[in-house]
């Protein structure tokens, strides 16, 4: 996406719609003096919508705009899987606390792993285990899907939540 924005005098168009830097438009003009009044500036001319008649451009530095765009596509790839471990003899209250964890982690765009571990003979009823996914499939109604079922791995079940 950076590789494709148009600066200065790779821009073809004859006219444009300049932006300022203050992001007050100046009209359109002919690209000519649109570079001039950029170079005035010790600014670049930035193509920033090259699908409309004219084309929209504004004046800015190019370096600090391109670091910003790249800032951007690496915060909206990063979605972290955030996991909350629990037990099958846990309380209401407990899971209540953990619910809540799990919620909050779902609300700033986070996948959230439930993580149930058996000790000992506890594997010999997973069934119970299975039941406390089901309240917390019940706690958490609303903007979240179950993007993996509870399942038996080992001396563990686990489930993933993500945010709709």
């Amino acid at each position: 996406m950076i590789k494709d924005i148009k600066v200065n005098e790779q821009i073809r168009a004859k006219e444009v719609r300049l932006i300022d830097v203050d992001g007050s438009q100046l009209g359109i003009v002919p690209i000519n003096e649109a570079l001039k009044i950029a170079e005035n500036r010790e600014l670049d001319l930035v193509e920033v919508a090259p699908n409309v008649s004219p084309p929209v451009c504004k004046i800015l530095d190019f370096g600090k705009y391109r670091y910003q765009l790249s800032k951007k596509q690496t915060q909206r790839k990063t979605i972290d899987v955030k996991e909350v471990k629990i037990r099958p003899q846990i309380t209401d209250n407990d899971l209540g606390l953990k619910v809540k964890s799990i919620r909050r982690f779902l609300d700033e765009g986070n996948k959230a792993k439930v993580t149930m571990y058996f000790r000992g003979r506890e594997i010999i009823r997973p069934e119970i285990g299975m039941k406390v996914f089901e309240k917390i499939g019940q706690l958490l109604t609303g903007k979240f899907n179950i993007e993996q079922m509870p399942r038996l791995e080992g001396n563990h079940i686990t489930m993933v939540i993500a945010p709709k």
